[in-house]
């Protein structure tokens, strides 16, 4: 592929530059002041949901790669946020676009870019985590509805949520893997009952979801009856992609880039320092090699285990990012709550805690490794932290 610029691209890129120094102030500091009007913005500007149809919300600009890396580029080096990633955005109005009905197109992708609808997942249970087609929760036909019994566990974002996609046996004769559907929930509909679960971050991200009797219309299916299986498989290709963002690493390698060079240890920058420098240098590197790999996969149609690497090795590099940057920061790393010293509002302590908690949630990470395994592929080896 030729990435020479032409002057169409030259002229694109200098717009996209003057949107962000234009709206400088709107997300100063490296996060918007209102995430909805900063993602209205982006949408009407085509720098989100740029490919979408404008009939469900978008853009509705034609696909573009180098119009694509242009205004991730740019983005980067603005150091903007690149609008609302969440479990609606970024993983439900994608499947829904590959094979939801025209009637939830319309309905739900539109508000859901908008920030109008907060979703969660209601996908693994007590007993159903990795082993997920084992789940329990089950529907019972009453009319044209289906009336849900059950739970599900780990779900994020639920005590804020207006509607969640579930995974629910609809059809209890059939095959595990065939016997459930895709559903479409409201979350105030009478019988639902959300929970908080307190994690190790010392906020309460995760829920669990009790259904007692939560009737529900069965045109709220997507991709048909007994068919959940694939569709909630075409979901968890878009969270890979969500959480190996490689333009998200990136962004997050640069603020910590920038912190290293306004902390300070005994008067001297922990930039200046070489052993907090050669980790920084080995975090640079590994996130070039997965900047790269995920480019690679933008025209490989074939390149289902490459995405796979990307999610795996997104999440441990975050993970590392934000450890860097607590060791950076000395005695205020250790810093959790609200204080005058705190950094970034204590971001870099929570994505620490945060990311760590991907890594080995359900086992993931390890199984993601033993599938690499299987298949002869190597992963790149850890590099051994610098005592300091």
């Amino acid at each position: 592929m030729d990435l020479t610029l032409t002057p169409e691209l030259a002229a694109f890129r200098d717009e996209v530059r003057a949107f962000l120094a234009n709206h400088a102030e709107d997300y100063a500091g490296g996060a918007a002041k209102d995430p909805r009007a900063w993602q209205i913005a982006l949408i009407e500007a085509g720098y989100a949901a740029r490919t979408i149809p404008r009939d469900y919300g978008g853009y509705g600009a034609e696909p573009d790669i180098l119009k694509s890396r242009i205004i991730a580029e740019a983005f980067i080096a603005a150091g903007a946020p690149r609008g609302i990633a969440n479990q609606g955005v970024s993983m439900l109005a994608p499947t829904l676009l590959e094979v939801g009905s025209e009637d939830q197109k319309r309905r739900w992708i539109g508000p859901t870019l908008r920030g109008e609808i907060i979703w969660c997942q209601g996908y693994s249970e007590p007993g159903a985590g990795s082993d997920l087609a084992s789940l329990q929760t089950k529907a019972v036909e009453d009319g044209g509805d289906f009336v849900i019994c059950g739970s599900k566990i780990w779900t994020s974002t639920a005590q804020a949520a207006q509607m969640m996609f579930a995974l629910i046996r609809t059809e209890p004769d059939a095959a595990k893997h065939e016997g459930i559907s895709y559903v479409l929930i409201p979350m105030d509909t009478p019988g639902i009952e959300v929970r908080p679960l307190k994690t190790m971050t010392g906020g309460s991200e995760f829920n669990e979801v009790f259904f007692t009797d939560v009737r529900v219309p069965q045109n709220q299916v997507v991709g048909g009856r007994g068919r959940g299986w694939f569709v909630a498989n075409t979901t968890l290709q878009h969270e890979r992609g969500m959480l190996g963002d490689p333009n998200a690493a990136e962004a997050r390698l640069n603020a910590l880039t920038e912190l290293m060079k306004t902390e300070t240890v005994d008067g001297q920058r922990v930039i200046d320092n070489p052993l907090f420098r050669d980790r920084l240098m080995q975090l640079q590197g590994r996130m070039f090699a997965m900047k790269f790999n995920g480019l690679r996969t933008l025209t490989d149609d074939s390149a289902g285990l490459a995405r796979l690497i990307v999610k795996l090795q997104g999440c441990e590099l975050n993970h590392q990012v934000a450890a860097l940057a607590i060791d950076a920061l000395g005695e205020l790393g250790v810093l959790y709550h609200d204080g005058p010293h705190l950094r970034a509002k204590g971001r870099w302590q929570w994505n620490y805690m945060f990311d760590l908690g991907l890594i080995i949630g359900g086992g993931t990470a390890q199984i993601q490794k033993n599938i690499i395994a299987e298949r002869g592929l190597a992963l790149p080896r850890e590099p051994s932290p610098a005592k300091v």
